[in-house]
């Protein structure tokens, strides 16, 4: 796909601010690892070969019997009488941190939430659970949720946008009178009222939050739609006959999205903290789920145990810093005004 020469200049600018351009490989570098969690924390191996047959039990269930055991159930590879059958025959690859987000570790020496030692990089939760295993998870499922609300926000957001603002007149007055009466209705409590008696997760959490978060945008492409729809390449691609949606979605849309383009890393900044605020007051993912607002409770709660809160606190500082500074890289590179 070929660029333009402006798309072209706006990379280069883009590039010529150094904390936005490193900011952005260091959250994609992060981002690609935690993809990869199962393979990194797990308290599986991640591959197994016995009696000259390999078995990956990252991705396959395998009963204990098939490495000589008694039981159908699933494996228990961290047991040491399931691993001396392996070990008799064959042998096993184990992840870097053989714990996964939901792993209770009962071979602790200490009781929990324990400090960090070498089995325990950043120690353990009040439960007992690897502290760094469910960072690693936390972060993806945090930045999962965090673009998946955005992109759904900003097609929603854009495509309302764009109608009030090409259309105008009884259109736009009924959908602006619309968000104002649905930005008033208060988020953080019908959230607290539907947790009531609906188990929340992932998919309810991001439906629920869509239903208000795709107003953030509405606002800046119907300015844009307003000011562009009177232009002169709008009004003769209308005297030609061509079509109200062509004309939309094909000319005036394209140069409307400068603008939702340098709002949308602050999009996802806002989503992410949402979702961890969410998790923090106990609204938000279901119990056990790995959550970086949960860690952040469970330093509130132990204070004695500074690892579980500062753990937290970096993670999201950092990843929240790498949007804001990849966000106003954007923004700048987008800005006309400036050269």
């Amino acid at each position: 796909m070929m660029l333009s020469p402006l798309m072209h200049r706006r990379m280069r600018k883009f590039k010529k601010n150094r904390r936005g351009y490193w900011s952005l490989w260091i959250f994609l570098f992060l981002f690609f690892i935690t993809l990869f969690a199962e393979f990194i924390a797990n308290d599986k191996p991640i591959l197994v070969r016995y009696e000259n047959e390999f078995y990956m039990p990252i991705l396959t269930f395998y009963p204990e019997t098939t490495f000589g055991g008694e039981f159908e159930t699933e494996a228990d590879y961290r047991d040491e009488y399931v691993a001396g059958l392996i070990k008799e025959k064959g042998w096993m690859i184990w992840p870097p941190i053989r714990f996964s987000y939901g792993t209770i570790n009962y071979e602790m020496t200490m009781p929990a939430p324990s400090a960090p030692d070498s089995q325990n990089w950043l120690g353990t939760d009040d439960q007992g659970r690897d502290v760094l295993a469910r960072v690693i998870y936390g972060f993806r499922i945090s930045v999962l949720f965090g673009l998946a609300l955005t992109l759904f926000s900003a097609l929603v957001g854009i495509i309302a946008g764009a109608i009030q603002g090409y259309f105008g007149g009884k259109i736009d007055l009924f959908f602006q009178r619309f968000i104002e009466i649905w930005s008033s209705m208060p988020q953080l409590l019908l959230l607290i009222i539907l947790s009531s008696f609906i188990v929340p997760n992932f998919w309810w959490l991001l439906t629920i939050m869509l239903l208000f978060s795709w107003m953030s945008l509405v606002g800046v492409v119907r300015a844009e739609c307003l000011r562009t729809r009177n232009m002169d390449y709008v009004r003769a691609a209308r005297a030609l006959g061509v079509k109200e949606r062509v004309i939309l979605f094909r000319h005036i849309l394209p140069n409307s999205l400068v603008a939702t383009i340098t709002f949308m890393p602050f999009i996802l900044n806002g989503s992410i903290t949402t979702l961890t605020s969410l998790d923090f007051i106990g609204f938000g993912l279901p119990p056990g789920s790995p959550s970086l607002g949960e860690l952040l409770a469970q330093g509130k709660a132990n204070l004695d145990a500074p690892w579980l809160g500062i753990s937290g606190f970096i993670v999201i500082a950092l990843m929240l810093s790498l949007l804001i500074f990849i966000g106003e890289a954007v923004r700048d590179a987008f800005d006309p005004r400036k050269a």
